[in-house]
């Protein structure tokens, strides 16, 4: 039997996500096809309905896929099942079929972002702490969930829009404060992780302006960006001699969990996919 998954999005050519699950399909030797299909929202529906039919020949399934950008909140009307991770986040990025087809909601990249720190450090120090998270979107509220599990006493969202920084914290409770953005620098002292969840960064947007030269002794420092590897935001942390995680890491944790239900194999992140991933990111 052949299992198959795959990726929907719109656009999905740029998606790294077939690279990285086949990267994982070769290691484990398995009998199974990860495919992406461009998919636009009003489409959805009868896409996700019709994955039980769409397999290339007999002897195959279809287990499910994962939903990148415009999707992820679209999906939330449209499962049978919510996690509590994709209804708290208002996301769901992965979907997973049951035996009798039914349709369950997933959200991963909160689990990406916590198990991308893990692998630099012990997460049990951030216990009582105070976090600074620069953005709003999905990604910042996939981050600020995986905060509150982490323990973190205050956790400061700001946004260029200090309207959607509010919904954020709205959703997630009070442990979540609102910072007007023009005070991003201000409160830099009493951080002890800063992660910048925008596209501001990325190559081809405009740069992160923000100082941390008062960033607190020992802080960790993380950026969701990953073209570049090493934002500019990043190389200054690491010249403060800040401990620094990049992005990368949240992007392959957050694939784990789906490949698992879908394949049944619980994958690795290790070099060899890093490296695998990377040289995609390069060719792009």
């Amino acid at each position: 039997m052949i299992k198959n998954a795959g990726v929907m999005g719109f656009p999905i050519s740029h998606s790294l996500s077939p690279r990285l699950h086949g990267y994982w399909i070769e290691k484990y030797d398995l009998q199974a096809r990860y495919l992406a299909r461009e998919v636009k929202p009003e489409n959805l529906e009868n896409e996700l309905r019709s994955l039980p039919e769409r397999c290339l020949q007999d002897q195959e399934i279809f287990r499910g896929t994962n939903l990148t950008i415009p999707l992820k909140e679209t999906a939330l009307d449209l499962v049978d099942t919510l996690e509590e991770a994709a209804r708290a986040i208002g996301a769901v990025n992965t979907v997973v079929l049951d035996d009798q087809n039914n349709l369950s909601g997933r959200n991963t990249d909160w689990i990406g972002f916590m198990d991308s720190l893990s692998d630099h450090l012990d997460i049990e120090e951030f216990k009582g702490k105070t976090a600074l998270v620069l953005g709003a979107g999905g990604a910042a509220r996939a981050i600020v969930y995986a905060c509150l599990q982490m323990g973190f006493d205050k956790i400061l969202v700001t946004n260029r829009t200090r309207a959607r920084a509010e919904d954020l914290c709205l959703d997630m409770g009070s442990r979540c404060e609102v910072l007007d953005w023009k005070d991003r620098d201000t409160v830099l002292k009493e951080i002890d992780l800063l992660v910048n969840s925008t596209s501001l960064g990325m190559t081809g947007q405009p740069p992160l302006e923000i100082s941390i030269a008062g960033l607190k002794e020992g802080a960790v420092v993380t950026d969701i960006v990953y073209v570049p590897l090493m934002t500019d935001l990043l190389v200054r942390a690491k010249e403060g001699d800040y401990r620094t995680v990049d992005g990368l890491g949240m992007l392959l944790h957050q694939a784990k969990a789906g490949f698992e239900a879908w394949f049944g194999v619980k994958p690795d992140v290790d070099e060899g996919l890093r490296q695998f991933v990377l040289q995609g990111l390069n060719k792009k």
